[in-house]
């Protein structure tokens, strides 16, 4: 391999010092990286200038994709659902429905998060939501703060798993491409794997990991012995807000798992349903209007930047060859097909300690994914594995992603000990449910169809196959 292949270890290693020490978005620290090793190639004559001028058509492209234009619907069902005082009734509908268990704020954040994360966008969005909706009414609930903040940080990453959220939109998207240079590149006879593949794959995972965390919780509960705050007792009105929602909600979630909807047609379904919801209560009035058009806006906009930012680095990374020395480390992890799979995941979650999911699954996932896959064809088993490990990362204290947003935006100080110490039994619970799945492929499998869970078939056993049903004449030389 040539020196600028190699190239793309310092692209990586300037993407990350540069996050960590300039604090600029993500997509300005990716296109600034790119244009300075894009420069440093012109000037080298390693790298042409027709590459960069398909920059431009890369970008048309990649906003023309049908699928993205779910992710400002799901933005804006986000929005509705935290300015709108949904979440709030919510959490009290939960805490009225528990109220004979002292557990009952811990079970409600953890279903409010599993309502609500998915629709926020990046772990980071989802953290600022529910620091502002369930921390102060968790500590009103006499929950302890560092039990508070383990459950915010908890919530907050449920959207990396729970189907079908903006995380999982976006990896479906990305892995679909490295299956499909997978297979290119092994002549594999296999069916490329879809956005719907992502989300019945990641759905028992995450169903498991909700009963844990909810047997977690009430355990939590009982054993700390938290004092029974009586709630507010909620009108009728009120109960009947919260029942319809929560089954509007579930409803479309359930549809788009199912494939009975598009994520585009779900997304466009709630945000209609709730804005008309807002309107019909006189809840969405000039002042609020224009703070959930800027929330959409800003959120949505940090993420199409994303987009660009992600593909001018890709393209320059992938112009200079850089792919070849990471497809050959790959290749070289040792333990066959368990050991490559576990070793990526290990980096994977690495990365997620300095990156959010969507930087991840947009620069990260492109590059180590499609050699990866040469190795494990199961794609779906690795979307699942993805999902948890960078969950898992985002968990781990003091570093973690989630854990250290949630305790930047919280008012109360908990040390490294304690926040510690409230989140291990949750870390214990995501540590066996990522356990199994590692062990056990097919449990990403019993939410597909039978025939969608077929292993890929070879070039020789499709002409096989082929032959089966058209018996091909002998030729004259078989006949001989």
């Amino acid at each position: 391999m040539t020196v600028v292949e190699w190239a793309g270890l310092p692209m990586l290693a300037a993407v990350a010092l540069g996050l960590v020490a300039t604090g600029l978005p993500a997509f300005v620290v990716l296109i600034g990286v790119a244009l300075l090793f894009a420069s440093l190639g012109l000037a080298l004559g390693v790298l042409p200038v027709s590459v960069l001028t398909a920059l431009p058509l890369r970008i048309i492209g990649l906003l023309e994709n049908d699928l993205l234009q779910a992710l400002p619907l799901y933005v804006l069902m986000g929005a509705l659902l935290n300015r709108l005082p949904l979440a709030d009734i919510l959490f009290r509908a939960g805490n009225a429905l528990f109220a004979r268990t002292a557990a009952a704020p811990l079970l409600s954040a953890i279903g409010l998060g599993a309502l609500l994360a998915p629709m926020n966008g990046s772990v980071g969005a989802s953290a600022a939501t529910l620091s502002r909706v369930v921390e102060p009414r968790l500590l009103a609930s006499g929950v302890s703060a560092p039990r508070g903040l383990a459950l915010v940080s908890l919530a907050s990453t449920l959207g990396v798993v729970v189907p079908p959220s903006l995380v999982l939109i976006l990896l479906g998207d990305s892995m679909l491409r490295a299956h499909t240079e997978a297979i290119n590149a092994t002549h594999l006879a296999a069916r490329v794997i879809n956005t719907q593949d992502v989300f019945q794959g990641a759905l028992p995972p995450a169903l498991l990991f909700l009963a844990l965390a909810i047997a977690v919780a009430w355990l939590v509960g009982r054993g700390e012995r938290m004092p029974v705050v009586p709630a507010p007792r909620l009108r009728p009105g009120e109960w009947l807000t919260a029942i319809v929602t929560l089954a509007a909600i579930l409803a479309l979630l359930a549809a788009v798992v199912s494939g009975h909807l598009y994520a585009v047609e779900a997304a466009a379904t709630g945000a209609v349903a709730l804005f008309g919801f807002g309107l019909v209560s006189r809840q969405l009035d000039g002042p609020v209007l224009a703070a959930l058009l800027r929330d959409t806006m800003g959120i949505a906009g940090a993420l199409f930047a994303l987009f660009v930012g992600a593909t001018t680095f890709t393209l320059v990374f992938r112009a200079l060859g850089a792919e070849a020395p990471i497809a050959a480390l790959i290749q070289a992890i040792p333990g066959g097909a368990l050991g490559t799979g576990v070793a990526t995941l290990v980096l994977l979650g690495l990365c997620a300690l300095v990156l959010d999911a969507f930087e991840i699954i947009l620069v990260i996932v492109p590059l180590v994914m499609p050699p990866l896959l040469t190795r494990v064809p199961d794609a779906v088993w690795l979307s699942a594995l993805t999902l948890l490990a960078l969950q898992t990362s985002f968990l781990l204290p003091p570093f973690g992603y989630a854990v250290m947003t949630v305790r930047t935006l919280s008012a109360e100080r908990v040390s490294d000990g304690a926040m510690t110490r409230a989140l291990v039994p949750f870390l214990a619970a995501q540590l066996v449910v990522l356990a199994l799945t590692v062990a056990f492929p097919g449990l990403t499998h019993l939410a597909q169809p039978s025939d969608a869970a077929a292993p890929p078939r070879s070039d020789a056993q499709v002409r096989q196959q082929l032959e089966n049903i058209v018996p091909i004449a002998p030729s004259e030389s078989d006949e001989h």
